[in-house]
């Protein structure tokens, strides 16, 4: 559905508000920056907060409309600036994501403002607390510029299932981002925010940042909070950041890992730095590559794609070698799941959600106790039985999508497979996405890179080497 006049006219003005000051090429170039590189130049004085913030509400104000990565743009945001710069003129510095824009999924709470999770349904709910993550991002520094459009409740893979307007992808505007956190990623690869938090339960992370050309993170399982969060799946839910490179996603990481003891998810492990794992030597670790059935029925341009990024892996480290992970297909844990948190709703106000949306949660409704049960425990047994696999090999590489993005118009139809993705949901594995080539028609190819459970330094640092010795993440679309 196109984006309905009232919200683009009032998205506008909330843009045009709060960017009051153009900073022309300049405040482009800061956009583009990594928030590595927009730290370094906040703390040497040579920008400030403000300057970034307006840059970034600039670039959204040009570029949203045509794109449609935001529900909301936050009218704080340059007061929030303001705090932050004065902080810093004080002497006070909270650290590398002090001052930096970020944004999140609109299905993440933050206190006093609408998050909607793209659905009607939420159109007017407004929380009462931050959720964790958010809490933990304020804390570090980081201004919240906007919350972005995702696929409905988190549940799909395209973001054009959106009460808000199809998320249209930066490469190609008439294809899709990927989802669920499709609005997250598209902001990131067209330079309208710094950072970006999304939620990945069967590759909601991955999937757009593949598509998009930009890195996606999916930490262990139960590393970063979802308290807060509006879920899909208790069992499969995840946090992780979407940034234009693996340092980036680092310090996101730094700031939003570690125990929350009122998740019940959230694991009480100790947390490492992830910047400085990035220095860690990767050339002893032993790459597996998991050939069924990741491999299989892949785009040609996808398989050279991978199978190059494969040999730069392989040259950094001590080789590859197959392997064979314990099958993870006919787990249904999202659908019973995702219906009992929503079968109050979808029983009352059915008309409240997407078309789509109702069909697939209606479909759940009568999901039955033992296979609910069985489904679970085969979670619970995979989660220990894929710890064996890293007893031969250090991580996994895998294609992140078998084929290149879909046109919005053809996604009502054809279904875009997380076959490649849902599998390290259900083991919990921390995983990452990065860019590691392009199609002829100018469309982002991914890899991904996955570890052992709370193996993040090693995912990080192999991710990293990759991306120094390759030029994928340098480039954007031109828009």
């Amino acid at each position: 559905m196109a984006m309905e006049p009232s919200r683009r006219h009032f998205l506008a003005a909330a843009v045009a508000t709060v960017a009051s000051r153009s900073l022309g090429a300049a405040g482009q170039e800061l956009a583009g920056m990594t928030i590595e590189q927009a730290s370094v130049l906040l703390r040497r004085g040579a920008a400030t907060p403000v300057d970034l913030t307006e840059a970034c509400l600039n670039r959204i104000e040009k570029l949203n409309p045509r794109i449609n990565a935001f529900i909301a743009v936050m009218d704080q945001a340059l007061t929030q600036a303001r705090e932050m710069a004065a902080e810093q003129s004080r002497g006070e510095w909270r650290g590398p994501l002090h001052g930096i824009p970020i944004t999140l999924k609109d299905n993440i709470d933050i206190v006093g403002v609408r998050t909607t999770a793209a659905s009607e349904l939420f159109k007017d709910r407004i929380p009462t607390e931050d959720a964790e993550v958010a809490r933990r991002l304020k804390n570090a520094g980081a201004i919240i510029i906007g919350k972005t459009n995702l696929h409905e409740f988190a549940y799909g893979t395209t973001s054009a299932v959106t009460y808000f307007g199809a998320v249209h992808n930066p490469w190609a505007l008439d294809r899709i981002p990927g989802g669920s956190s499709g609005g997250s990623a598209a902001a990131i690869s067209a330079d309208l925010c710094l950072g970006s938090l999304g939620t990945d339960t069967g590759g909601s992370v991955r999937i757009p940042a593949s598509y998009c050309g930009v890195v996606g993170f999916k930490p262990t399982y139960g590393r970063v909070s979802c308290r807060g969060v509006i879920p899909l799946s208790w069992t499969l839910d995840h946090v992780g950041p979407i940034c234009k490179t693996v340092e980036d996603t680092a310090l996101v990481l730094d700031a939003i890992g570690g125990y929350d003891p009122q998740d019940p998810a959230s694991a009480d492990v100790p947390v490492p730095s992830y910047t400085r794992a990035l220095d860690l030597p990767v050339a002893k670790l032993r790459l597996g590559i998991p050939r069924s059935p990741y491999f299989e029925g892949l785009d040609s341009e996808v398989q050279k794609a991978v199978e190059t990024a494969i040999g730069v892996l392989a040259k950094l480290t001590s080789g590859a070698r197959d392997v064979t992970l314990p099958p993870a297909n006919g787990v249904n844990l999202i659908g019973p799941e995702a219906y009992a948190y929503h079968a109050k709703w979808i029983s009352e106000s059915p008309n409240l959600y997407q078309p789509a949306t109702r069909a697939i949660l209606q479909r759940s409704a009568d999901s039955k106790a033992p296979a609910y049960a069985d489904a679970l425990h085969r979670v619970y047994l995979l989660r220990r039985e894929i710890r064996k696999t890293f007893d031969s090999v250090d991580v996994l590489i895998t294609p992140t999508m078998p084929l290149p993005p879909v046109t919005i118009e053809a996604s009502s139809t054809q279904a875009v497979t997380t076959r490649n993705t849902a599998p390290f949901d259900i083991y919990g594995l921390p995983t990452i996405s990065v860019p590691c080539g392009f199609t002829s028609a100018e469309l982002p190819i991914g890899v991904q890179i996955s570890g052992a459970p709370f193996a993040e330094p090693t995912v990080m640092a192999l991710a990293h080497a990759y991306e120094q010795a390759t030029p994928w993440h340098t480039r954007r679309p031109s828009l």
